[in-house]
């Protein structure tokens, strides 16, 4: 889906485009939230007005894309609000709080596997980035693959859930944000939903100002950002409303999962914080071990071979970098890989995966990056 113009007729091009999904999106997370925390959707809606003011402040015109969204979509803007905020209502104390009075446990961190690849790791000289977007499997009749069209910002190409204004994708600019959840959790004060923080990020027209925007943005909770640019350049930057950790490539090759690699804050330290996602901890080092093969290739297609292969990897079946629903679990919990993903920084091709990818090739988006709206821009 491709929606352009000013914030608030974009978010209605979105909403109308893809009103059954936000619906469902809808749907999904009233259920899923009352599961898990007793709560109604309206007072789900109610909590989540505290997001309001922050993401004015932030970015109005990011607040005023939502409303768009809820106008096309036949919602109220809180409901979006909420669903770009799902993270932040898992995570909020004061959700948590309801959960923990009927034993409920911490939910754990949003899963993913992510990736970058320039340089000696790269054997064709393509810089690549990338995931494998894992969530909840009940959420996957509502994504969408998403063109923003916003001159003067980039034109961005994103994977969301509907409803969602950003969440991970690339950039006309050559810029690629992949993310992934952190877990554990802070203080009260409120800080900003990942949504608005990420799709801000991959607004800006370098590396630099988008690492700007993850550093000074107070977000609400933890989560991870890898940053790629075609330049050849990546950065892993941890990002916590206590503080900031951040790594760099080894040999032109980063890969990041759902725990902290860089050193846990202090809060997290002093709390006996332990990985909410174990998994992650095999993840990393097998996608290490599977994404080294790339160094062999020669070409775009064999590349894209091994870095398939490398994603669909079943060590610790149903968890491992390819995720499946786990049949132990209540249907409401159950994971899967949504999308695999995949930004060919170089030539500006994108390419995703309806599913897991041991079962579904990469499938090339109909748009290439630096197409911009004024004519083919990609780089020399």
């Amino acid at each position: 889906m491709e929606i352009s113009g000013p914030p608030l007729e974009r978010g209605r091009q979105y909403g109308e485009a893809s009103r059954a999904r936000v619906r469902a999106a809808r749907e999904y997370y009233e259920a899923a939230f009352g599961a898990s925390s007793g709560l109604t959707w309206e007072q789900v809606t109610a909590r989540a007005a505290r997001w309001l003011e922050p993401v004015r402040a932030f970015a109005p015109e990011l607040l005023e894309e939502m409303r768009g969204i809820a106008d096309g979509a036949g919602l109220e803007l809180l409901d979006v609000l909420a669903l770009n905020a799902r993270g932040e209502v898992i995570y909020d104390k004061s959700f948590a709080a309801m959960g923990e009075e009927s034993g409920a446990a911490e939910e754990r961190a949003d899963g993913c596997t992510s990736f970058a690849l320039h340089g000696p790791a790269s054997g064709d000289g393509h810089v690549y980035a990338g995931q494998n977007w894992d969530w909840r499997a009940g959420v996957a009749d509502t994504l969408v693959l998403l063109r923003v069209v916003q001159p003067p910002k980039p034109t961005l190409v994103m994977q969301v859930e509907a409803g969602q204004i950003g969440r991970q994708g690339a950039s006309s600019a050559g810029l690629a944000l992949n993310a992934n959840g952190l877990g554990g959790r802070f203080d009260d004060a409120i800080g900003l939903p990942q949504t608005v923080v990420r799709r801000t990020a991959l607004d800006q027209p370098s590396v630099t100002d988008a690492l700007d925007v993850l550093c000074r943005a107070r977000a609400h909770i933890a989560s991870n950002a890898l940053l790629t640019c075609r330049e050849g350049f990546a950065i892993d930057l941890e990002t916590t409303p206590a503080g900031h950790g951040w790594l760099y490539p080894t040999d032109g090759l980063l890969v990041h999962g759902n725990h902290y690699q860089a050193g846990l804050p202090g809060p997290l330290a002093t709390q006996g914080y332990r990985p909410l996602a174990a998994d992650s901890l095999v993840r990393v080092e097998r996608a290490e071990q599977g994404l080294r093969a790339l160094r062999d290739a020669a070409a775009p297609a064999e590349s894209r071979k091994v870095i398939r292969q490398a994603m669909s990897d079943h060590l610790g079946h149903p968890e491992g970098i390819c995720t499946h629903p786990d049949p132990r679990k209540p249907e409401l919990s159950r994971w899967t890989t949504l999308i695999s993903s995949l930004a060919d920084l170089t030539t500006g091709d994108y390419y995703a995966t309806p599913g897991t990818p041991c079962d579904h090739e990469y499938q090339h988006l109909p748009w290439n990056l630096y197409d911009g709206p004024y004519g083919d821009s990609r780089p020399a």
